[in-house]
């Protein structure tokens, strides 16, 4: 009997994506703290669209040519920009209507990573039910692709894929064949309750909270203020269900 279930999976990092991109449709491009936490809250918020770039200096382009342009590095705001990787600073007025700039240490790195596949959207925990509910109106095979820290595993882009995992296959209409996908559901399962009180001694909640980003912390780890899906057309992301 053919099974004719889509798959939904877990890339723990980028530097793991080779191994998997031929076989997805859609890509879920996620990193909790703080890029994609941030591209939602600028949909959320009134962005018309956001160029995620890899590089500093392609960002220093684009700020030339009169975009206002956030750059973060090792959580930190990157001298010379409008602002950093902060959700807070996407929830200002001046951004209503406009295109931005992002570029991060992670994340804009993976959007970026996964442009070639046929979709690419953006996941966080902030719009984690209106992502899954149109995942599941696709019915196509899905990667999450989890941002890690520089290509290291992290626990809450892991999370926030298990919790795709879990919505996905309670459907019926999708499986998964990955020990990466099975590990990913069960921290979700372990934090969901808690998510916040799960990763608090998660490395990267700790890198940020020597920077006193507590409430940027908050805000990532809360799941589902958000009712935006950014995804990739070209090279920006708009929002689709604008």
């Amino acid at each position: 009997m053919t099974d004719n279930r889509k798959r939904v999976e877990v890339c723990f990092t980028p530097a793991l994506f080779d191994l998997y991109k031929e076989d997805f449709d859609i890509i879920v491009v996620i990193d909790v703290l703080r890029a994609t936490s941030a591209i939602c809250a600028a949909f959320d918020n009134g962005v018309e669209a956001l160029i995620p770039v890899s590089s500093i200096e392609t960002a220093k382009e684009y700020q030339a040519n009169g975009y206002l342009v956030g750059a973060e590095r090792e959580g930190k705001i990157v001298e010379g920009f409008d602002f950093g990787n902060s959700p807070y600073s996407y929830m200002i007025p001046e951004i209503k209507g406009k295109t931005v700039v992002l570029s991060t240490t992670n994340g804009t790195k993976s959007i970026n990573i996964a442009k070639s596949a046929e979709t690419v959207v953006i996941g966080a925990l902030s719009n984690m039910d209106v992502l899954n509910e149109w995942l599941i109106k696709q019915n196509k095979n899905v990667l999450c692709l989890c941002s890690g820290w520089k290509d290291r595993f992290n626990l809450e882009d892991t999370i926030c894929a298990g919790g795709i995992v879990e919505t996905l296959m309670e459907t019926g209409n999708f499986m998964s064949d990955d020990d990466s996908s099975v590990a990913a559901k069960y921290l979700y399962l372990s934090a969901k309750e808690n998510i916040f009180g799960y990763l608090k001694a998660s490395a990267h909640r700790r890198r940020l909270k020597k920077l006193n980003l507590n409430k940027d912390i908050k805000f990532c780890l809360t799941a589902n203020t958000t009712a935006v899906i950014p995804l990739l057309k070209g090279d920006r992301l708009v929002n689709i269900l604008k």
